[in-house]
């Protein structure tokens, strides 16, 4: 249910009311100083792939007869480069892969086309009703609506209810999977129906509850019809930009300019290889996954001067999102969504607007997709690279030496929005001057809506007269490859331990922790705990820091619940990432979705449980970790029309990674920045116009 903006023109007027030009650069292009995309990338592995790379696979499958008039590409991706000697030897192909689907037959393949060689790798057939199907297509989403029009049955329903077909708006809705024989083997999308009472019109204020269908898109047929009842269609319009709910617009808000009169901090070489403040890092694109940060490391500065270019983590995104609903009515008690895996939410990705998505000095990123036939399709702007003041780094106002310190934090941005139908997300990855990486989700749109029973229901919020909106969660899978100074890993599980009074004890304030190393896979498989701060830490027991200790970096959960379905649900079946929070697997490339490949009307037990049933070590190994984390939201009357954006995430903070802290060469801020508002402090009085951020005593 991809929503793609229209591409915007690029703002160039410099006098734009965020006071900055952005500058947009196109795969392969550069944006300041000279330099190579980093040391794991020199050979342009991790660039973003172009619109000429695209085309020549398209023609070469073309040419092998893989891609007929009747096929239609479901996911086309540049796989990372393989690891191992001879990979560090040999100049990286530029290797994609492709899913392709008969039209016509819904016969489905899964091909590694290496594009550097111009030559077809593998060509795999698949059995989807053993597999599961392809992800859902674009090209599918009008489908469904236009063969529910046709249908006897579903004219029936509408006309039942007193509505017009013409205004009835059909949402195409991944089938879940409920072992109906006539699905096996098919691609089966459902609808639900809302009504749309003009051009401008929200449908989702007007769901018809009560109606759903279960379509064949293959063979463009509805397959089942479930008119359980005739409820009531909510009235009252839900138009958000309608002046009669919006009223007069504000006239407070002053503007805010955000300037950096000498251009960025970061650097963006090869159109794509990101430099800033130590960090460096290569942004990449999926159509499935969105944003994939590669090769992220950090410059240690000792004292004496000397850098050493350290690596974090080979590559980080985000590789599953599931919505999985809580209403056990007939008519949506199948709802479940998996955005990434079956709507591939980069596909899907917004054409950002200055001033509006992004704010300040703006570097865009075009990054180009496939779309359904094969061709090249540039998301313009598609991703935003900023930096951001974020108040105080570090402050101290010493008693015995008089030193006042003050210095500020900034944090570099990277992000793209994307649109599944009724929600919009934002994933947000930041990196901060202390070594911190943080990631963090955004979801914001509509709620998606029900009629609403009368009584207390206890399966969803009423937001408006007859209008309800079902419980649901928004789950996430971060897939982070750890790669500590580049060697092997190991998890420790560290806890909060309250001490008992006693001879050890006496007045009954101790307290320390536990520490736990997760060996084998099976170990691993664990929730949070809030209640004794459970985190993880990654360390690498060859490096060691100049305490002797194993250098790390500490996984800080944020301790909201995972999947709430019951564990013999199907969703839960199919979603066993999200029933526990942490996950730890060794590095293997062909192990890359917590789902499995394909998740779209898959039965379930596909990826982490069916990997990590090996029960493989993994202490001292190339780690994975598999981190689930989310909301649950039950909506509230102040989500509707639109939800104010609410957020989720985890944080990765260096524990024993640096000798001391990283941030002690950054400097005093400018005083320029420093200036009182008049009032806040009158002359003479400490603080009144100026830093004081170096002051001795």
């Amino acid at each position: 249910m991809c929503s793609p903006a229209s591409p915007p023109s690029l703002a160039t007027d410099p006098s734009d009311e965020t006071g900055a030009v952005p500058a947009a650069i196109e795969p392969g292009v550069s944006n300041g100083s000279d330099g190579s995309n980093g040391s794991d990338g020199s050979d342009g592995a991790y660039r973003l792939p172009t619109a000429e790379e695209i085309a020549a696979v398209r023609d070469l499958l073309r040419r092998e007869g893989q891609l007929t008039d009747a096929h239609r590409v479901a996911y086309l991706g540049l796989l990372d480069p393989r690891r191992g000697p001879a990979a560090d030897r040999a100049p990286a192909a530029r290797r994609f892969r492709v899913f392709t689907l008969n039209s016509a037959d819904g016969t489905a393949a899964d091909l590694v086309v290496d594009q550097t060689a111009d030559r077809v790798e593998s060509v795999t057939a698949l059995d989807t009703a053993e597999t599961g199907e392809l992800p859902v297509m674009e090209q599918e989403f009008a489908r469904v609506e236009e063969i529910l029009a046709a249908d006897t049955d579903w004219r029936a329903a509408i006309a039942k209810r007193g509505l017009e077909l013409a205004k009835v708006r059909v949402a195409p809705l991944s089938a879940g999977f409920y072992d109906y024989p006539e699905e096996r083997g098919t691609r089966i999308l459902r609808g639900l129906a809302f009504y749309q009472e003009h051009e401008t019109d929200s449908a989702w204020a007007h769901p018809i509850d009560g109606l759903v269908a279960y379509v064949d898109v293959v063979r463009g047929r509805a397959t089942r019809v479930l008119d359980s009842a005739v409820v009531p269609v909510p009235q009252e319009h839900g138009n958000y930009t309608d002046p009669s709910l919006t009223g007069e617009p504000r006239t407070t808000q002053r503007p805010i300019s955000i300037t950096q009169p000498e251009g960025p901090s970061f650097t963006v070489t090869d159109g794509n290889h990101v430099e800033w403040e130590r960090w460096s890092l290569d942004v990449g694109f999926d159509m499935r996954e969105g944003l994939v940060l590669h090769n992220i490391s950090f410059d240690d500065k000792a004292p004496d001067g000397d850098v050493r270019r350290r690596r974090i983590l080979n590559r980080a995104s985000i590789a599953e999102m599931v919505v999985p609903y809580g209403d056990p009515s007939p008519v949506r008690n199948w709802q479940n969504y998996f955005d990434t895996g079956e709507y591939l939410i980069g596909s899907c990705a917004n054409s950002l607007e200055l001033g509006c998505d992004c704010l300040g000095e703006i570097t865009y990123l075009s990054p180009v997709i496939a779309d359904n036939f094969g061709n090249p399709r540039t998301i313009r702007n598609g991703i935003c690279l900023h930096e951001e003041d974020w108040s105080i780094l570090a402050k101290h106002s010493d008693l015995w030496s008089g030193v006042e310190y003050t210095r500020r934090n900034r944090r570099l941005v990277i992000s793209f929005f994307t649109t599944v139908g009724n929600y919009d997300y934002g994933f947000y990855w930041y990196l901060y001057l202390d070594g911190t990486i943080e990631f963090e989700a955004k979801a914001t749109g509509i709620v998606f809506t029900s009629a609403q029973p009368d009584g207390d229901y206890p399966y969803s919020s009423e937001l408006a007269p007859g209008l309800g909106a079902p419980f649901h969660q928004h789950l996430f899978g971060a897939r982070l490859e750890f790669a500590l100074d580049g060697g092997p890993g190991r998890v420790v599980e560290e806890e909060a331990v309250r001490l008992p009074l006693g001879p050890d004890n006496p007045r009954g304030n101790a307290f320390t922790r536990k520490h736990t190393v997760l060996r084998r896979e099976s170990e691993a498989v664990r929730d949070t705990s809030m209640e004794t701060g459970r985190t993880w830490l990654v360390q690498n027991p060859e490096s060691i820091n100049r305490l002797g200790a194993p250098v790390g970096y500490k996984l800080h959960p944020e301790g909201n619940p995972t999947l709430l379905a019951d564990p013999g649900s199907s969703v839960a079946q199919r979603a066993a990432f999200a029933t526990r929070a942490l996950w730890v697997t060794p590095y293997d490339e062909s192990q890359k979705y917590p789902t499995g490949d394909f998740v779209n009307q898959h039965p379930g037990g596909a990826g982490l449980p069916e990997w990590t049933a090996a029960d493989r070590s993994i202490d001292g190994e190339d780690l994975v970790l598999w981190h689930t984390f989310g909301l649950t939201h039950y909506p509230r009357v102040e989500d509707w029309p639109i939800m104010p954006v609410d957020a989720t995430g985890f944080k990765l903070r260096p524990e024993g990674f640096f000798d001391r802290s990283p941030v002690l060469d950054v400097p005093a801020p400018a005083t320029a920045h420093c200036a009182s508002t008049p009032g806040a402090g009158a002359a003479g009085e400490s603080g009144a116009g100026q830093c004081g951020c170096d002051s001795q005593g």
